[in-house]
């Protein structure tokens, strides 16, 4: 399949205004291309404290739109396009598209304006991003994405197969392999945990495959729905087995009453250090005394941060363990 692209050159200011008008006449799932720092709630939800400096924002933006093109040619060579179900050429776009960009200029900077239009290569734009995503090994956990086999040395390993969903994880991030280093550890066959902002179900899935007993997972996300059943399927996990929730654990006190009080024997939360201070003090409750508490997502001058918090809900601190620049935080629940 082919595309045409058009490119719009202008400024930051300027990009939702213009993404909305082109959104009506039929243009959209815009890319943008800017040097706008990110803020705190993108590196948030990227599961980055931190990032290396990025050229300085200069105020430019691009915008680009991609419109699928027909198989069938018109007499003199050219592409139909189509847009709306309906055939169109890339002429009759651009007119639109500049049209709208000089009706925006009469009433604010849209900066330079100018409109670029190319044919892109064939892109298979559902599947091509798996070139980035490999199966690797966690300890003695082969994690295996759909498209790729399990050779013949690896069969004796345990297969966790998962296949990237929307925003969350894969298993590759250091904090997650030492929340399944962490678990390996401490879990036995009367486990039942707590996974707080599962995502897409990796800790607590791999939890029951070591032997747990029973899984809960909660999230913010409501797309963790569908990716939690997803990889429950892709790793033949009972529905009975692990249990998914959505809401806010921290302030919402009816998925704290869902979730219940005193059941768990292992909370695990691999999330940023400052939602973990939060946290802390709330899952102290969940855990059965005795329970174990193992969190990540901590970036490494963090670390006192989140052990303090530990401490201060009455939890002793078991180990501290590092990967690159992550920590993981273990402690139990001694009373």
């Amino acid at each position: 399949m082919k595309w045409m692209k058009f490119r719009i050159k202008t400024i930051t200011d300027a990009e939702d205004i213009i993404i909305s008008t082109l959104y009506d006449i039929g243009l959209e799932g815009a890319q943008i291309e800017d040097k706008v720092p990110l803020t705190a709630l993108e590196k948030e939800q990227m599961f980055v404290d931190i990032l290396p400096d990025g050229p300085e924002d200069d105020g430019i933006a691009y915008l680009s739109f991609f419109v699928e093109e027909k198989d069938e040619l018109m007499e003199d060579g050219r592409p139909w396009l189509i847009l709306n179900g309906e055939e169109t050429t890339a002429e009759a776009i651009l007119d639109n598209v500049k049209r709208e960009l000089e009706d925006l200029r009469d009433f604010m900077d849209i900066g330079e304006g100018a409109v670029s239009v190319e044919e892109t290569e064939d892109i298979d734009w559902i599947n091509n991003w798996k070139q980035y995503f490999h199966k690797f090994t966690i300890g003695d956990v082969l994690v295996i994405p759909s498209w790729e086999d399990v050779e013949p040395e690896d069969a004796e390993k345990m297969i966790l197969h998962i296949d990237p969903g929307t925003a969350f994880g894969t298993g590759m991030h250091d904090t997650t392999q030492l929340c399944i280093k962490a678990l390996r550890q401490y879990i036995t066959p009367k486990t039942t945990l707590l996974d707080v902002g599962t995502g897409s179900g990796i800790l607590a899935i791999l939890s029951l495959m070591f032997g747990a007993k029973k899984a809960v997972g909660t999230d913010l996300d409501p797309c963790a729905v569908d990716a939690v059943r997803e990889n429950m399927e892709a790793n033949g996990i009972a529905a009975d087995d692990f249990t998914m929730m959505i809401g806010n654990i921290i302030t919402e006190k009816d998925i704290q009453d869902k979730v219940g009080y005193g059941r768990y024997d292992i909370v695990v939360a691999n999330i940023l250090a400052e939602v973990l201070v939060d946290l802390t003090p709330v899952i102290v409750h969940q855990l059965k005394k005795g329970g174990i508490y193992i969190t990540s997502g901590i970036i490494d001058d963090k670390e006192e941060t989140v052990v303090s918090a530990v401490k201060a809900a009455g939890l002793e601190i078991l180990e501290i363990n590092y990967q690159g620049e992550w920590v993981s935080v273990t402690a139990r629940k001694n009373s």
